[in-house]
């Protein structure tokens, strides 16, 4: 018989804890998100411009945790769906600047409702202490430089 590994136990393992955490989350939010007709990834893209305005892709990318190819593809879906602007960078003519459209506002303002309802229960079932609390330490922990 070969000795196991030396591993955590998978429910004490932080990435897999995570991603179950993720998964469970994310579940009424994909639906939320299916109705409005958007991915995950194009949502993301259109709550960072409209919490941050005129972005460049290098940025937009970075915050909405996405990698340059995805958000070139994104970029292009949300542009022909009339959701996303792209205009030339005014100082550098081989770079754009990307901005949600009134389109794109309106989009996330006829779904804020039922998110906001999703959150609801998930704070009146984990607490506001705790939500805070949670959203601190997954904030410090992105901070955390491993290499």
């Amino acid at each position: 018989m070969t000795k196991r590994t030396e591993l955590p136990s998978t429910s004490r393992s932080l990435p897999i804890a995570m991603l179950r955490a993720r998964e469970t989350m994310m579940a009424p939010i994909r639906q939320m998100l299916n109705k409005a007709g958007v991915t995950e990834q194009q949502w993301r893209v259109l709550r960072v411009l409209d919490e941050r305005g005129t972005t460049d892709p290098k940025d937009l990318a970075s915050a909405a945790c996405l990698l340059n190819p995805s958000l070139t593809r994104i970029m292009q879906l949300l542009e022909k769906k009339g959701l996303i602007s792209r205009t030339d960078h005014p100082s550098d003519r081989r770079k754009v600047l990307l901005d949600i459209t009134d389109e794109g506002r309106a989009l996330l303002a006829a779904a804020a409702p039922e998110s906001n309802i999703i959150f609801a229960r998930l704070e009146e079932r984990y607490g506001r202490e705790r939500m805070d609390q949670l959203l601190d330490l997954l904030n410090d922990l992105s901070a955390v430089d491993l290499d």
